[in-house]
């Protein structure tokens, strides 16, 4: 089997892997942090992993429209980079697939997890922020810039600041990162999102989960009214708390869609946008 190399860029760290096999198993993989240079930093990293891949996939934050990185602001230099050109210019003959990190977990997902054999379906991430990937025919749905899924802008409740106001309404108010600076400001001192969600903070956390979960599980039940998919599939790394979010996600999808979906766990909790750039660097070898 021919070698594949995945590079993953986030908010906070590099994940670079080769993988020997048609599967979700790396051979050889390394991490970094993102700052100055990431690009540079990263491909000299790859290239020390292996030289001469027969294909890379790429995951970055953010989406590829006209040619650059949009919706990055958090990784330093990256938001309006032109990174087709410069990895076509790195890799030259040499195949290179790019993708959102949301979208390339569905990818993975796809290939080998929880989205397997399924022809409509949605990947859902919670994390440090909030995103879903839509997967019509078999395929990751793209959009017509690149931004389908990006249900983090949607409006919360009418007329609110929303996107031209620099705001993200429904992230601000679910995700992750979200929960965490919520929590902190209802308690006065420093939470995580492990903490809010264990329900151990008392009663004003509990009240604080519960609005955000109905907010969260609304949202997504909506989505599947338009889409229609055959499975929901939530990942991301909220999912340490699987056992509270995915049967409130359930328990909506089942009162608000006329025909709800199967709702299972990814099963990439690590690594899965990593796993999906090398999904798609098999798929451009094939």
């Amino acid at each position: 089997m021919t070698r594949v190399l995945g590079i993953d860029v986030g908010g906070t760290k590099v994940a670079i892997g080769v993988s020997a096999a048609d599967g979700p198993a790396l051979s050889a993989h390394v991490r970094l942090d993102t700052g100055p240079d990431t690009l540079a930093r990263a491909l000299a990293a790859a290239r020390a992993l292996d030289g001469a891949p027969a294909a890379v996939g790429f995951s970055t934050c953010g989406v590829i429209r006209d040619g650059a990185v949009r919706l990055a602001p958090n990784v330093p230099g990256w938001e309006g980079l032109e990174l087709p050109r410069l990895l076509q210019e790195a890799y030259g003959a040499t195949p290179v697939a790019i993708d959102n990190d949301v979208n390339a977990a569905a990818a993975a997902e796809l290939r080998w997890g929880a989205l397997r054999g399924v022809s409509t379906g949605v990947y859902l991430n919670l994390g440090t922020g909030l995103a879903a990937a839509l997967v019509v025919d078999g395929r990751v749905v793209p959009g017509a810039h690149g931004a389908a899924g990006e249900i983090g802008y949607l409006q919360v409740t009418p007329g609110e600041p929303a996107f031209a106001d620099g705001r993200v309404p429904l992230e601000e108010r679910v995700s992750g990162g979200a929960l965490a600076a919520r929590g902190a400001a209802l308690l006065g001192r420093p939470v995580t999102t492990a903490e809010l969600l264990g329900g151990l903070l008392g009663d004003r956390a509990r009240e604080l989960v519960d609005e955000a979960l109905r907010t969260l599980a609304m949202n997504v039940a909506n989505l599947c009214v338009v889409l229609d998919p055959e499975r929901l599939v939530v990942g991301g790394g909220m999912m340490g708390a699987s056992e509270l979010i995915l049967p409130r996600l359930a328990a909506e999808i089942g009162r608000a869609v006329p025909f709800p979906p199967e709702v299972r766990p990814a099963r990439f909790a690590d690594e899965a946008p990593l796993l999906g750039a090398l999904a798609l660097a098999r798929a451009a070898v094939a």
